[in-house]
């Protein structure tokens, strides 16, 4: 007999058990703890050290990798340092740089890997939610390889996407050496992304809630706490390569902020947010209609990077400051150093060039260009609103990582910790904030899961407490029959349903027989289909309107003399 969902919805643990047999439950309450974690996490944590020191070292290489390109395409000379694309030893024919790197990584994934290609993000949840977190150990090489060729040779990318994805091969690559579970080697994985991150920028809390809110899939315990020891390992690395003089000590992008602007009006970071928000749609429809575009081509795939380096070389011609990485540009704009058309400029060839060439693709990220269109239009709206052009940047930066990222959260404490900008704390969150929803509202899926989507897989990007943890079987189960035995896979009456439905699971059953912990006398039995009594009660809790609160009727009495 099937349990009334009605009924089902009234049995609350205060009214339908009393006495000892309530007692009996509230002592199994009390063994119910916040978390899942137990001590086998330590030996997580120990391992996480290590994957966030070999993600640093990767890091710091593949900018070397990347500075050496540069030196050697448009400088023509040998250098480890990252400098930007100039056209002045070349001329107009450093058009020709980026084909000629475009050919080299279509060669490389056609006859290497064809999962360098891209950004590295969606392949990195890719292989965590269909791989096992299993990444090719070749990848460790041809991803830092392939980028550092693309966007050495002027493509419009940043190194974070590769360098994410290979500090998080790294990682993963290291837990299939060792004996370990899927879970175990995705949190791994990503210790090794988030490591890689905060050794680039100089992030540590960035980068730790960049791998929960993108790639973790989870709050846990269990895979913050392994990701947390990644990240300070490579943070402290950065400081010691900081004081061999390989990365900068001061903040990737200082802005000082003068005490009178730190109480900048809501609504005109809401206006950023609007704004960047439609420019998060944009971004994304343009990477993804610069694929569909390509797809059309009666070629060969491994020949559109080339394609693409055409396009990033003509627009290179035109400003050459939309090449490359692009750090030092968007240092300028948080600066307030370039003027209103340059701005203009930038956004626009910087957007065309990195949608054809991401949409072509080849290799490279796409944090660090959205960071430069992002800081264009806050600085274009800069002149509307008046005051420090960088002030103005710097939201719409933040605005637009959240907006295209969802990760709103990221995208707030990043902006403040390339900046040091602490005062602009308020309004970065009132401009992400409304970038993120109105890109939810916009788009279905981000600039990130598209491509996972495109790959017939889907990602839920909204965490929640499992309904099936706020339950218990005793408040689903039926009565016991007369006579009823034990069987030999139980539940217990104090149990939440979410073990229960594990254990299901494990035993591949669809009925287990409920029994009292401290007499082991048959109390009932639940089934798959009492299960659903959570999630049916989170459906009315979601769906079911109440009548609102009535006021009484106002009564006037005529005043008595």
């Amino acid at each position: 007999m099937s349990p009334d969902p009605g009924r089902l919805d009234r049995r609350l643990p205060s009214d339908s058990i009393g006495g000892a047999d309530r007692r009996s439950d509230l002592d199994g309450e009390r063994r119910l703890a916040d978390f899942t974690v137990d001590w086998s996490v330590l030996k997580l944590v120990a391992l996480a050290l290590v994957v966030g020191a070999l993600s640093a070292g990767v890091a710091l290489a593949l900018l070397a990798l990347i500075g050496f390109c540069t030196h050697l395409a448009y400088y023509g000379d040998l250098g480890w340092r990252l400098v930007p694309p100039s056209l002045h030893r070349w001329g107009a024919w450093t058009v020709v740089i980026p084909v000629v790197g475009g050919l080299l990584v279509g060669l490389m994934a056609r006859f290497g890997s064809e999962r360098i290609r891209g950004h590295g993000i969606p392949e990195a949840m890719e292989t965590i939610l269909i791989g096992g977190s299993k990444v090719e150990p070749r990848l460790t090489v041809l991803k830092p390889i392939s980028s550092a060729i693309s966007i050495g040779t002027g493509g419009p990318f940043g190194a974070e996407g590769p360098i994410i994805l290979t500090g998080g091969a790294v990682g993963s690559v290291f837990a299939q050496f060792l004996h370990l579970t899927s879970r175990e080697r995705r949190t791994l994985l990503v210790a090794g992304a988030a490591g890689g991150m905060a050794a680039v920028f100089g992030t540590p809390l960035a980068a730790v809630l960049f791998g929960v809110e993108i790639l973790v899939f989870e709050w846990r315990p269990r895979s913050f706490v392994p990701i947390t020891a990644a990240v300070a390992v490579a943070s402290t690395l950065r400081t010691w390569f900081a004081g061999m003089g390989l990365v900068s000590k001061a903040p990737l992008f200082p802005l000082t902020v003068h005490p009178q602007l730190t109480a900048l009006l809501s609504f005109e970071a809401l206006a950023v947010g609007v704004a960047c928000g439609v420019l998060a749609w944009v971004l994304t429809a343009a990477v993804y209609g610069a694929e569909d575009a390509f797809k059309h081509l009666p070629i060969h795939w491994g020949w559109w990077p080339a394609l693409g380096g055409l396009v990033i070389g003509l627009g290179g011609l035109l400003e050459p400051r939309a090449l490359g990485v692009g750090y030092g540009t968007i240092g300028d704009e948080l600066g307030g150093r370039l003027a209103l058309g340059t701005l203009a400029l930038v956004l626009v060839v910087k957007l065309a060039i990195w949608a054809t060439g991401l949409g072509s693709g080849t290799s490279g990220g796409v944090l660090a260009p959205q960071l430069m269109i992002g800081a264009a239009a806050g600085g274009l709206l800069g002149h509307v609103f008046g005051g420090p052009a960088g002030v103005w940047a710097l939201l719409g930066m933040g605005a637009t990582l959240a907006g295209a990222m969802r990760a709103p959260l990221t995208a707030v404490v990043f902006a403040v910790e390339v900046t040091h900008a602490v005062g602009l704390l308020l309004p970065l969150i009132v401009a992400s904030a409304t970038a993120f929803l109105l890109s939810v509202l916009l788009l279905k899926r981000s600039i990130i899961t598209e491509k996972v989507a495109r790959r017939g897989f889907h990602v839920m990007r909204e965490y929640a407490v499992d309904p099936l943890e706020a339950m218990f079987v005793r408040e689903v189960m039926q009565p016991a029959r007369a006579g009823a035995s034990s069987g030999r896979v139980l539940a217990y009456s104090d149990e939440v349903l979410r073990v229960v439905a594990g254990r299901m699971a494990a035993y591949e059953l669809d009925e287990l027989t409920v029994v009292d912990r401290e007499t082991g006398t048959v109390a009932g039995t639940i089934t798959v289909f009492d299960l659903l009594a959570a999630r049916r009660r989170q459906w009315h809790a979601e769906r079911s309107r109440e009548r609102p609160l009535q006021l009484p009727p106002l009564r006037l009495t005529a005043s008595r003399r």
